[in-house]
């Protein structure tokens, strides 16, 4: 599962629903693996508007990757500084969840990640 992914994910349990804290859920023993992919600057300026960005920058943070600014680039700012494009490609398309769990922030529920595939499917009491 590609880190872009989690961005995507909230919490399926039903009281979680209406809550903040659901989102981002939050990975826990992540093994991780880099597929090499050439870099996209097109790609990464069209995907930017699309991600949530504090919620990348919590993700970033929790999987050991260095911090990211605050504010997202500009398209701009991603064409003249090459360094912040390769990290945000690194970070977004290369790297992978393999193994682990993923955490709600709001509920505690666990979703197990196998070989790169996070089991959503909810115990009937959580539906």
């Amino acid at each position: 599962m590609k880190v872009m992914t989690l961005n995507f994910l909230t919490c399926a349990v039903k009281n979680c629903k209406s809550s903040n804290d659901s989102f981002p859920l939050h990975p826990k023993e992540a093994e991780l693996a880099k597929d090499d992919i050439e870099i996209n600057p097109q790609l990464l300026i069209n995907v930017l508007p699309r991600i949530d960005w504090a919620a990348l920058r919590t993700t970033s943070t929790e999987l050991g990757f260095p911090t990211l600014p605050e504010q997202p680039p500009s398209p701009e700012d991603l064409q003249n500084d090459e360094a912040l494009l390769k990290e945000l490609h690194e970070l977004l398309m290369e790297t992978q969840m393999m193994e682990g769990k993923l955490v709600c922030g709001h509920c505690g529920h666990e979703y197990a990640v196998k070989n790169g595939v996070a089991n959503f499917l909810l115990p009937s009491h959580l539906v």
